[in-house]
């Protein structure tokens, strides 16, 4: 009995398991069925808070039926609330301006970083060549020491104002330089017995230096060199700051309305259905983000411009306007200046006699400075080698990294697209409605007008500070208006030049090159040898030199005149023929004149 009720007791307990096992596998069915149906905000409140887009409290715990959505609007339930896309509009415009920032980074960090480079370089160069001309006075010309050192100084003074931008000219600073040394000039080295050097009879001589030109061409000369290398580096000064201005702008231009919703649309509408993870597909961010820059993208003709403009600055800089030996070479010019003055001291004296009058004197004991040639400094060289290394290296090593970015505002699109913000390896993204395997709409071109195309946004037209900003930059990189402005200046300061009455102002002022189209010293030379030998040919034939150039004149322009291309030969033995037709004349004249 016992061994028949074992078993019946056994069978009923593993059915009260089987039971127990079956209700709770529908309590975990029903539980399960009731997760799946009570979905949660949870996630979208992390990405809310992680982004910082706004209050946590903005962010519903379940998802709702939200109907007065402007940009994310589904049919499903919904995570997110008008207040939400709200500020998830104030996110994109912050985000946008903060990606343009770091792809700006490295390029402002490198402009800026040279501007500051450059302007050093400059101070220090600057501050040499001062130093380098006032030792001049301290060695050759010590009895005007004292008085020279506020002229110099207010000269460099003026080209590092002129170098940074400021509205003056080399010309001005250079010709109130040598008005203000003028009057030390004369009462020192000229007259150094004058004893009463009053300020009206300062300023006569200051302005008396303009009309009788005591430094002859070397003030002229000072002007045309420092114009050719300062010019450049002044301009470089501006590109840098231009490209500055570039940068910032674009850092902040104005997002559009159509823009800030296409772009909740493509980064934040996936978090509203709960899917925080996905990114945008690669075609459809493209679109976004040319539409949004694509006034941005307008720059890029003039920036392409822009950067072969600093490679012309930097070439012209290194090249034969070289800044530093121009800076230096100061010294020496205004030497030359002084020695002339001196020469013509007895001619300037009664010019000023009569101009300003003549002041008290006393007697003028022989100086020890008076026409003192200075001696150039020995180690004069080598700084400007080290100068030059120095700047030359800044040059190279900036013009090879702008050049990288030629293309830099054709491709901010891509860049942006190419980080973090598209899905990478998946067979998924977002097309702004759906998660799809691929994006099928079309993909437009970067620039304003393959913006009409857009099939994400509309692009009104070029923004306005955009549009400023491309102007500024065009008219910028017209440089061969101020090349052209620049060599008239030197060509007017040479014929300005000409005017002191000295024969050696006729001289070659030694700027001339064969881009300006005038005539080099060996032409003159050239003239000169030719009219030696035909004095030497006439007095050895002992030939009445009036009679037979005028008649050898006449004759060779009447058989010029009278000539033909094509009877050359015979022309020339015809001149030949008549000019000993009147040789022979002219002596049997001499010979009836004598006997």
């Amino acid at each position: 009995m016992a061994g028949d009720r074992s078993p019946g007791v056994s069978s009923r307990q593993r059915f009260g398991l089987l039971l127990l096992a079956a209700a709770a596998a529908a309590a975990g069915l029903c539980g399960g069925v009731s997760a799946v149906k009570s979905p949660s905000c949870h996630e979208v409140r992390t990405a809310f808070q992680i982004r910082q887009i706004g209050p946590l409290k903005l962010v519903p715990d379940v998802p709702t039926a939200e109907s007065d959505l402007q940009i994310c609007q589904h049919r499903a339930p919904t995570c997110c609330t008008k207040k939400m896309e709200e500020n998830y509009q104030t996110a994109v415009r912050r985000e946008r301006t903060q990606n343009i920032q770091a792809l700006n980074f490295e390029l402002k960090y490198m402009i800026v970083g040279h501007i500051t480079a450059f302007q050093e370089a400059f101070e220090s160069l600057l501050r040499f060549a001062e130093n380098h001309t006032t030792s001049l006075f301290e060695t050759a010309y010590r009895a005007m020491a004292k008085e020279a050192a506020e002229p110099v100084k207010e000269l460099f003074t003026d080209l590092s104002l002129y170098i940074l931008g400021a509205e003056t000219t080399v010309e001005n600073a250079v010709l109130r330089f040598f008005d203000s040394l003028f009057p030390f000039v004369y009462s020192r080295l000229i007259n150094p017995g004058i004893i009463d050097l009053s300020e009206e009879y300062t300023e006569c001589l200051r302005l008396t230096r303009q009309d009788i030109n005591p430094f002859g061409r070397y003030s002229k000369e000072v002007v045309t060199e420092l114009s050719k290398s300062l010019w450049a580096s002044r301009m470089l000064n501006q590109a840098l700051n231009m490209g500055i201005e570039v940068i910032n702008t674009t850092e902040h231009a104005a997002i559009t309305k159509e823009c800030s919703k296409a772009l909740v649309k493509m980064q934040y509408c996936p978090h509203c259905q709960g899917l925080t993870l996905i990114r945008p597909c690669m075609g459809y961010c493209l679109n976004v983000m040319r539409g949004c820059l694509a006034s941005v993208s307008e720059l890029d003709t003039q920036w392409r411009e822009y950067i072969s403009t600093l490679e012309y600055l930097t070439n012209e800089m290194a090249g034969s306007h070289d800044l530093e030996l121009a800076l230096l070479g100061i010294r020496n010019s205004i030497n030359e200046a002084i020695l002339h003055a001196q020469l013509n001291g007895p001619q300037l004296s009664a010019t000023v006699d009569k101009v300003c009058g003549q002041p008290q004197e006393r007697e003028a004991k022989p100086s020890p400075d008076n026409i003192v040639q200075a001696k150039n400094v020995s180690e004069t060289q080598a700084l400007t080698m080290a100068h030059s290394a120095n700047l030359n290296n800044k040059r190279r090593e900036f013009i090879s990294y702008m050049k990288r970015s030629r293309t830099f505002y054709a491709s901010v699109a891509e860049r942006l697209c190419d980080g973090d913000l598209v899905m990478r390896d998946s067979s998924t993204c977002w097309n702004g409605e759906d998660v799809v395997e691929s994006y099928t709409s079309r993909v437009v071109s970067n620039g304003l007008k393959a913006q009409i195309n857009n099939p994400e946004l509309k692009v009104k037209g070029l923004d306005p500070l955009i549009s400023h900003l491309i102007d500024k930059l065009h008219h910028f990189n017209q440089l061969d208006t101020e090349k052209t402005k620049l060599k008239l200046e030197r060509w007017a300061s040479r014929e300005s030049g000409s005017g002191d009455g000295k024969s050696e102002a006729m001289e070659s002022s030694g700027d001339c090159d064969d881009e300006d189209g005038c005539q080099g010293s060996g032409d003159r030379i050239h003239t000169t040898d030719v009219l030696k030998e035909k004095k030497a040919y006439s007095e050895d034939r002992n030939e009445p030199k009036p009679t037979v150039k005028k008649i050898d004149t006449t004759a060779a322009t009447t058989t010029t005149k009278s000539s033909s291309k094509h009877d050359l030969a015979g022309n020339v033995g015809n001149l030949a023929s008549i000019s000993s037709l009147f040789i022979v004349t002219a002596l049997a004249i001499l010979w009836h004149c004598l006997s």
